[in-house]
C-alpha cells in the first residue's frame, strides 16, 4: 500500500499542485479473486432511487424468448446493456467529494479496497407496457356467465393478474369478459333504461341491481355500469351517467366483428338502429377500432382493433402498410398513438418510419421500405 510520501512524489512528477486537491487521498487497491463478473451496475434515475431508498423492490421480468424489462409498481423500463471506455469501479464506503470535509489540518490517506469492476452498466428507458401476452393468456378461458345447471365452470387457465378489461370474479382472480357476454350485459341495462323511461345519464345503481339480479349476477351488472358510464353521487345515491361514445363502440364492434368488410352507408345505417333511442352514433367513435376505406366504391368500413396489430414499433408500421399503401396522417395516427414514448409525439414517428408525399393536395405516408404484400 502507497504510503503519503509516496503519494505527494506522484503528484509532484505529474505536476499537481497539493492545495488543489482535498486533504483525504484515497488509495484504491484491488481484493483478492476481484472478476468483473462479480457484479451488475445499473444506471437509476431519481425516482427509480427513492423507489429503492424507500424499501420497495423492483422485479426483472421475461421469458427466454423475449427482451427482459425492469418493473416498478407502476412503470416499466426496457433494460439495454452501455459499453463505457472508461473502467467503472465498486469501491463501497468510497466518499465522492461533496461528501468530504477540508477539517484535516493535512493530507492523509485512505485505503480502499476494490470489489469489482466493469466497463459495462445496464441502462434504463421507461416503455410502455405490453399486454398482448396477458390478454391471450386471459382470453383462453374469458368469462362467459354463470354456470348453467350444476355444471362446473372451468378454472384452470385463471391467473392472479390485472387488465383494464378484466374484473374480479370469484373473488382473488382476475377474468376477461367474453365479448358477446359483455354485450349481452349492456343490452339488459340499455333495456331497463327504455323500458324505466330513466335518462342516460341518470341509471340508479341499486334499482338496476335490484331489477337484473333474476337475469345476471349483481356483480356483473356494476362491472357493466362501470365499464359504460360515469358513477356519481346525488343526496347519499349512487347514479351512473352512461357514456354515449362508449356504448356506440360497443355496438358497432358487434356488428363488425363477424363481417370481412361493411358497405359504409348500410352500416351507418344499422349502427343507428341498433343503439338506444336518444344517442347518436359517429364515425369519430371508431377511432383505433375501424378502419374506413373511401376509395373503394362503394365506400366501405372494416374491423381493424390497435389492439390486435404487433407491439413492436418497426412491425406495427410494416404490418399497417401492408394493409394500405398510403395512409392519411388522420387515418393512420389512432393506430400508432400507443407507440408513442415519453415526450415523443405521433409526427415524430411518421418521421422515422414513414415517407410522406402530397396526393390530391392531401399529404399521405408510405412505407421507408418495400413491405412485402
Amino acid at each position: 500500500m502507497r504510503t503519503l510520501d509516496e503519494v505527494l512524489a506522484t503528484l509532484r512528477i505529474a505536476k499537481v499542485q497539493e492545495e488543489d486537491l482535498q486533504k483525504t487521498i484515497h488509495c484504491l487497491s484491488f481484493g483478492d479473486n476481484v472478476s468483473s463478473a462479480d457484479y451488475c451496475l445499473m444506471e437509476l434515475d431519481d425516482t427509480l432511487c427513492k423507489h429503492i431508498e424507500a424499501g420497495q423492490s423492483l422485479v426483472i421480468r421475461g421469458d427466454k424468448d423475449e427482451r427482459a424489462v425492469l418493473c416498478s409498481g407502476d412503470k416499466t423500463y426496457d433494460l439495454k446493456i452501455a459499453d463505457t471506455s472508461n473502467l467503472l469501479l465498486f469501491v463501497p464506503g468510497c466518499k465522492t467529494p461533496d461528501q468530504l470535509t477540508n477539517s484535516q489540518d493535512s493530507a492523509h490517506v485512505v485505503h480502499t479496497q476494490i470489489w469489482g469492476f466493469c466497463n459495462s452498466y445496464w441502462e434504463l428507458r421507461k416503455q410502455r407496457p405490453k399486454l398482448k401476452k396477458l390478454k391471450k393468456v386471459l382470453m383462453e378461458n374469458p368469462y362467459e356467465g354463470p354456470a348453467l345447471g350444476g355444471q362446473e365452470e372451468n378454472t384452470d387457465n385463471r391467473k392472479a393478474t390485472r387488465c383494464s378489461e378484466s374484473i374480479v370474479f370469484p373473488p382473488g382472480y382476475w377474468r376477461v369478459l367474453d365479448f358477446d357476454y359483455e354485450m349481452k350485459l349492456l343490452g339488459h341495462v340499455t333495456q331497463l333504461v327504455d323500458s324505466e323511461s330513466w335518462s342516460f345519464n341518470k341509471v340508479p345503481l341499486q334499482t338496476s341491481l335490484e331489477e337484473l339480479a333474476p337475469l345476471e349476477p349483481k356483480e356483473m351488472i356494476e362491472h357493466c355500469l362501470n365499464c359504460y358510464g360515469n358513477r356519481y353521487t346525488e343526496n347519499d345515491k349512487v347514479f351512473y351517467a352512461l357514456h354515449e361514445d362508449k356504448v356506440c363502440r360497443g355496438m358497432a364492434l358487434l356488428l363488425l366483428q363477424n363481417a370481412v368488410k361493411f358497405n359504409l352507408r348500410e352500416f351507418q345505417e344499422v349502427w343507428q338502429q341498433s343503439v338506444p333511442d336518444g344517442m347518436s352514433t359517429r364515425l369519430d367513435q371508431l377511432k383505433s377500432i375501424a378502419l374506413v376505406d373511401r376509395a373503394s366504391r362503394p365506400e366501405t368500413i372494416c374491423l381493424l382493433r390497435v389492439e390486435d396489430l404487433p407491439e413492436d414499433t418497426l412491425e406495427r408500421f410494416n404490418h399497417l402498410f401492408t394493409l394500405r399503401e398510403k395512409w392519411t396522417e388522420e387515418d393512420i395516427t389512432p393506430y400508432i398513438q400507443d407507440l408513442c414514448g415519453e415526450k415523443q409525439t405521433t409526427g415524430a414517428l411518421l418521421t422515422k418510419y414513414a415517407r410522406s408525399s402530397m396526393q390530391n393536395g392531401i399529404k399521405v405516408f408510405n412505407s421507408r421500405r418495400p413491405v412485402a404484400t
